[in-house]
């Protein structure tokens, strides 16, 4: 069995391959991408892939609001997946926040540069702290 580090990064695989077969119109279907990567069935793994698919437009719309100059679409699809599963879990789940942050932070810090692992954690700060102070 898989632990929840663990259950991200499928998650974060799984996005990035939609995100890049939608920008290729290829047609696919997600839980056939699931079960590439999960033998087992897994209700965290779905709630959040469906739940960040549902939430999309929110979510790029809220991250936009603290990428100052890169919005959303100019970042690679690695970085948007992570950022979408980290806002996701913040906005929608109840993971502890500080959770979802190092989680996202963590998983950045295996697939980016520190540069952008910076930008994300900066990203999920302003938004824990938006969150906070509502």
């Amino acid at each position: 069995m898989k632990n929840r580090s663990e259950l991200r990064e499928i998650m974060m695989k799984v996005l990035y391959q939609v995100f890049i077969l939608e920008e290729s119109s290829i047609e696919f279907q997600v839980d056939s991408l699931i079960k590439e990567q999960l033998e087992v069935d897994n209700d965290f793994v779905n709630s959040v892939v469906y739940g960040v698919l549902e939430h999309r437009k929110e979510i790029f719309e809220k991250a936009d609001q603290y990428l100052n100059s890169w919005p959303m679409k100019r970042l690679n699809k690695v970085d948007q997946a992570i950022i979408c599963i980290g806002i996701y879990e913040l906005l929608y789940t109840k993971t502890p926040d500080v959770v979802a942050i190092n989680e996202a932070v963590e998983l950045s810090k295996n697939y980016s540069d520190e540069k952008v692992t910076k930008m994300i954690n900066a990203v999920l700060d302003g938004i824990y702290h938006e969150k906070e102070s509502e």
